[in-house]
């Protein structure tokens, strides 16, 4: 029964997409470039790793990935710096966790000048997600450049901290309700930042009064912006208890987004 009433309410979802989402898929691009880690595989060789879309391991996107997919959306990454050219493709652009030197020892910062071509770029209708973390896991200084652009603003403090498995409820946040998830009502986040939010930014989600969801109308376009790296395969692959919701979170979030687009006319 449960099961059914879902599968309706993401039916009743995919309907109000706008139009032109059934003529043209829409390119949904990761970025490489500002998060770009490499580990040692099996075999002792340099590799990828953390957040990306063909990435089925708990550190991947893949579960998230195909969310957009099912949607008719096309999957794509950015692995260089930003310009209005390689952004002209894309309909929704996603930055997660920035590099710290401890994650890349050469890490690509963002930088006023990529902060001013990716604001342009929203400015014309582009969407755009931010994805932080807590500040011992993400650079959020020169993230911040980027965020106050639309009124934003990514706080080094720690929210929703889990100590371990035993304590998952101290993640909870409910989302009955909320705009921004049709299907799932109770979802797990661990040691997110909150937002400090002012000119166009709004809170989208709340947690003890502390921002951990905010969205802002810029020009044509919308931004995105949460705490945490959250849609990562690891909370949305049935591994938390069947009370979280965080895998129809996952569609959810897809939809909103690309619900965000432009119409073209």
């Amino acid at each position: 029964m449960r099961r059914g009433l879902y599968l309706k309410k993401m039916l009743l979802s995919l309907l109000v997409l706008p139009a032109c989402f059934s003529a043209k898929a829409q390119v949904v691009t990761l970025d490489y470039y500002f998060n770009h880690e490499v580990h040692n595989n099996a075999a002792g060789q340099k590799q990828r790793f953390h957040y990306l879309w063909d990435e089925t391991a708990n550190t991947g996107f893949s579960i998230w990935g195909d969310a957009f997919k099912k949607l008719s959306a096309t999957l794509d990454t950015l692995g260089e710096a930003p310009t209005a050219a390689n952004l002209k493709k894309s309909a929704v652009y996603i930055i997660v966790d920035p590099d710290t030197k401890k994650e890349n020892p050469n890490p690509n910062y963002i930088n006023e000048k990529d902060a001013t071509v990716i604001a342009k770029w929203v400015k014309g209708g582009g969407v755009l997600v931010m994805l932080a973390n807590d500040s011992a896991n993400v650079e959020l200084p020169h993230f911040n450049t980027l965020a106050a652009k639309f009124g934003m603003h990514f706080n080094n403090d720690l929210q929703n901290h889990v100590i371990n498995d035993d304590h998952f409820d101290d993640g909870a946040i409910v989302t009955t309700g909320n705009d921004m998830f049709a299907t799932a009502g109770n979802i797990f986040m661990k040691d997110v930042c909150s937002i400090a939010i002012s000119g166009p930014a709004k809170a989208a989600l709340k947690k003890n009064d502390a921002v951990i969801i905010a969205t802002a109308k810029y020009g044509k376009g919308t931004v995105m912006a949460v705490g945490d790296p959250w849609l990562y395969n690891e909370y949305t692959n049935g591994r938390l208890p069947a009370r979280f919701e965080n895998d129809k979170a996952a569609n959810d979030v897809s939809v909103w987004l690309l619900k965000q687009i432009p119409v073209l006319k």
